[in-house]
């Protein structure tokens, strides 16, 4: 069945999936069977292993809240609703149980600087004059920095660290601690200052943010791709003494994965 074509005008579609194995399904199972659904979902992570889209990659949960996470980024809804059944039926019937399943959409920022806000800084910081040659040498290599930094927000390529830790995540709106009553001005100084405690690990955490107002069950889907445990902990503390965090912050279950790929994954939980 050849489902809609429903693309985004800008973006494109993620899917977070976590599920566990039920384990006495399992131990049923045949070894043909077993070796069946480990092949078939190596072949569908290889014929979508793009560096950004399609991209499926594979997890195993640490902690015990799921057994097993799927990251996938797609172009259309289509994609999506193929990749989730797919993954689903390739596993044996009784053997995977849904845990958190989460739908967003790539996206850009409404708090990001534009030209007017640049200008004012080369000439108020750097002291350069509107119209100079140094002016407008520095206003393009912004602009080129600007329209990179859009390209892979909207179309991201996460690296494969060892990491992943997802969370869902909402604005408060309780009494006085109501994000969406603060008038503009003041909710883009509060990201700023929210983005440059983020900007501090660079090299250590690749974050993506992804949308879903009215698509999932929370308003944003946060993905930590790290190398150490520790860089993942040091962030989201730090960021809970920011003010976005502390007034406005609202956030569901953590889900912590190490980056398998389909069959050390399948050792590690004893699938084979």
């Amino acid at each position: 069945m050849s489902l809609p074509e429903i693309n985004l005008n800008h973006g494109i579609h993620a899917l977070h999936l976590f599920y566990r194995i039920h384990r006495n399904q399992w131990s049923l199972l045949g070894e043909d069977a077993k070796k069946k659904a480990l092949d078939e979902l190596s072949r569908l992570c290889a014929d979508n292993n793009a560096p950004s889209y399609p991209r499926l990659r594979t997890f195993a949960n640490i902690g015990g809240k799921a057994d097993i996470g799927f990251f996938y980024l797609g172009k259309t809804l289509g994609d999506i609703g193929e990749m989730q059944q797919s993954i689903e039926t390739l596993f044996p019937a009784g053997t995977l149980q849904p845990v958190f399943q989460y739908l967003s959409v790539t996206e850009l920022s409404e708090y990001m600087s534009g030209e007017e806000d640049h200008q004012k800084t080369l000439v108020e910081e750097e002291g350069l004059e509107i119209g100079s040659e140094a002016f407008e040498q520095r206003m393009q290599e912004i602009r080129k920095r600007i329209e990179d930094y859009r390209h892979y927000r909207l179309y991201p390529e996460l690296p494969d660290w060892d990491i992943l830790c997802f969370y869902p995540m909402n604005k408060r709106r309780l009494g006085e601690d109501n994000w969406y009553r603060l008038d503009f001005a003041t909710r883009k100084k509060l990201m700023g200052g929210h983005a440059r405690v983020g900007r501090k690990y660079h090299g250590r955490i690749s974050q993506l943010i992804t949308g879903s107002t009215g698509l999932d069950d929370w308003e944003w889907g946060v993905t930590l791709m790290a190398k150490q445990t520790d860089a993942v902990k040091e962030i989201v503390y730090e960021m809970r003494f920011d003010e976005v965090t502390s007034r406005f912050g609202e956030f569901g279950p953590f889900f912590v994965n190490l980056r398998l790929e389909p069959e050390p994954l399948f050792e590690h939980l004893r699938l084979i």
